[in-house]
């Protein structure tokens, strides 16, 4: 199985290091894992929360996903993503807009002679919209997990009361339009307050749209207990296929804002980002998500889903503190993978707790 699911994960990394190796050389190369690692570590919570999705969704779904979702995550956002934002900053072509990030100002300069800012001074300035409306999208998904009541607790001494507190309607958006505020009026600088808040509205709208549709075609399993995200549908076909596969479309953009801006304090070079972030990293966080499909790993450690949405809202924290302050990505990628790691220990520990428990009733 580990194979089968790995096994194109790791034929499109031996492809993408040996181009990466041909376009620029040994440092190309190495640059490459680097961005690899970075991607894979700060991705590993969405791998989790993907699980939980696509487990619920049918066959044809689940490989639509693994096809055209792949193709979306290497070239849609690790490719078009930021040349996107470098035309909406300057008014530059498509052309221009990677003609620029192909021919940098020499020794690494933020700005050309003439005084035109660079590829990497474009995305730079444009990180907090785009910390904005991520963090708040993902702030909602984490919020909408947390204040909704469950038989199962993680972490009982704050999910318990959360969870009751959640009846009260609409909780969620009043407290992530409090953060937001508090984000562009204390956080923010203050030439970019009305850009934050208007991006941040915009993430949240974006949830509310995305989640809504995901209820609108919501067929209830049988025992089903409330998740993250849109709700739970019973392999998910047709239109409520779709909605479930637009909705991971969207997370998963959310999830790579932080990749692809953390790329650019390694290399501004979209070839060597398409490559490390994409086919490596996209690739080898879609194996994992299938991994854990597969191997019925979310049923079995019961906890890993509630890691995964902590994991979750502290990375909208940290986005959105960003704005004002920059925070290195090797602790977001701590601050998830602990979180998770927590959680597996704990599904760990539970498990054996239970096994015992059954085997002294039956003695």
């Amino acid at each position: 199985m580990i194979l089968r699911i790995f096994g194109a994960s790791f034929a499109v990394t031996v492809v993408s290091l040996v181009v990466a190796f041909l376009y620029g050389g040994p440092q190309a190369l190495f640059l490459c894992v680097i961005l690899g690692i970075l991607e894979v570590s700060l991705s590993f919570d969405n791998a989790v929360i993907n699980a939980t999705v696509l487990q619920r969704m049918s066959e044809f779904w689940q490989k639509i996903f693994l096809t055209v979702g792949i193709l979306i995550a290497v070239f849609g956002m690790r490719l078009v993503f930021p040349l996107v934002i470098v035309w909406a900053a300057s008014g530059l072509g498509p052309v221009e807009a990677l003609d620029l990030a192909l021919n940098p100002p020499p020794d690494g300069a933020a700005y050309f002679p003439d005084g035109s800012p660079s590829y990497e001074t474009l995305i730079t300035d444009a990180h907090p919209q785009i910390a904005a409306f991520g963090g708040m999208f993902l702030l909602m998904l984490f919020l909408h997990f947390i204040l909704e009541e469950r038989d199962i607790h993680w972490l009982r001494w704050i999910e318990r009361p959360l969870g009751k507190a959640g009846k009260l309607d609409q909780l969620e958006v009043v407290i992530a339009s409090v953060l937001l505020l508090i984000t562009a009026t204390v956080i923010a600088p203050d030439d970019k307050v009305s850009t934050v808040m208007i991006a941040g509205v915009l993430g949240m709208i974006t949830y509310i749209a995305v989640n809504g549709l995901g209820e609108m075609f919501h067929i209830p399993e049988e025992g089903e207990e409330g998740s993250g995200g849109p709700s739970g549908l019973a392999k998910a076909t047709g239109k409520a296929g779709f909605f479930l596969f637009l909705y991971l479309e969207v997370l998963d953009a959310s999830f790579s804002f932080d990749g692809v801006i953390g790329a650019f304090a390694i290399t501004s070079d979209p070839i060597i980002i398409a490559l490390g972030l994409g086919f490596i990293g996209a690739m080898f966080v879609r194996s994992i998500t299938i991994f854990l499909v597969r191997k019925g790993t979310l049923s079995e450690y019961v906890y890993l889903e509630h890691g995964a949405h902590w994991a979750i809202g502290a990375l909208a924290l940290i986005l959105l503190y960003s704005i004002g302050t920059h925070v290195p990505e090797v602790i977001t990628g701590l601050v998830g993978i602990a979180l998770i790691g927590a959680a597996f220990a704990s599904s760990i520990y539970r498990n054996r707790k239970v096994k015992a428990q059954e085997a002294l009733a039956s003695s």
